[in-house]
């Protein structure tokens, strides 16, 4: 089976949410700052992912994976070989700056081709990882999720691009065969980014103004998904997975007991549910028929949103 390292950048604040995303993706025991897999994900996807490295040769030294680079035969197309810098060294194994160009260079001079330091065919990049070296293709994260940042229609309580996008992974961390459902939809933020990953999203909202603004940025971005106007009571369909974002009481006048029939209903009409509160809410889940799989506290400065991912 082919692996894959990845490598991930996330602060402090963010290493909760973060590595409830690369769970879902890359299973129960995936923490960062390199993961190594034999998930084949679009680097794109995670807007933690920083690199990836599809896995061609590997070593117990750098030195050894030097030797094994003439294995490497790009023909006549041009390439670019990069150490990659991770914190997944011991300290006695840290690599300075001048070292990890020594080993580029030394690198560059194994494998068969033509090297271009500008705009190469190809990328490899070397990186260490649970004590062993390895090169491979390599891929940058190219942050497409920030062209999903300006929206024509805006709601000052929406989930970021960023955080709708990690929802986004943690409900379908693979789209195949998956249908999903956002039934408290707002502005579409989650919509956005789960359309443009692929993802078989549906949306829905009892607030007409909101579902003429989702509606406007799904064509602005040339997105096609549908946006119903109405409440997830009279939802018929079934869905694998349904992510809501709670009405948050300081922006809504939704009760408890309407607050609980959109759990209840969510548990009605989806397999999985991924649920974000401000208020804790784990009675209400379970209350509803779910039992809570994972969970994790995401903050921004003072304000904290929780995360729930429900079967």
């Amino acid at each position: 089976m082919n692996e894959f390292i990845y490598t991930v950048n996330y602060s402090k604040e963010d290493q909760e949410l973060a590595e409830m995303e690369l769970r879902a993706l890359f299973g129960p025991k995936a923490s960062g700052p390199v993961v190594k897999s034999h998930v084949d994900l679009d680097v794109n996807r995670s807007p933690f992912i920083r690199e990836k490295i599809s896995v061609l040769l590997e070593a117990d030294t750098a030195s050894g994976i030097v030797k094994k680079a003439s294995r490497i035969n790009t023909g006549e197309r041009t390439f670019k070989a990069v150490f990659v810098k991770t914190n997944d060294l011991p300290p006695e194994e840290k690599v300075e700056y001048e070292q990890r160009m020594e080993i580029e260079r030394a690198i560059g001079w194994e494998i068969i081709g033509e090297a271009e330091m500008k705009n190469p065919d190809h990328f490899f990049g070397l990186v260490a990882c649970g004590g062993r070296w390895y090169l491979g293709h390599y891929q940058k994260n190219k942050r497409v999720w920030t062209q999903h940042v300006k929206k024509p229609r805006e709601y000052s309580t929406a989930l970021s691009a960023r955080d709708a996008r990690v929802m986004a992974n943690i409900a379908v961390p693979n789209p195949y065969g998956v249908r999903a459902i956002d039934p408290c939809c707002g502005i579409g933020t989650v919509l956005v980014e789960a359309l443009s990953m692929g993802i078989d999203i549906a949306g829905r909202d009892i607030n007409p103004l909101v579902v003429d603004g989702s509606r406007e940025n799904l064509d602005y971005f040339g997105l096609n998904g549908i946006v119903v106007l109405g409440p997830i009571e009279e939802v018929q369909d079934h869905y694998d997975v349904a992510i809501i974002d709670m009405p948050y009481n300081l922006y809504t006048h939704a009760t408890q007991d309407e607050l609980q029939s959109i759990l209840t209903n969510a548990r009605r009409i989806a397999d999985k549910l991924v649920v974000i509160s401000i208020d804790s809410i784990e009675e209400m889940v379970q209350k509803a028929g779910f039992q809570i799989q994972d969970r994790c506290e995401a903050r921004k400065s003072t304000f904290l949103r929780r995360v729930l991912v429900c079967t």
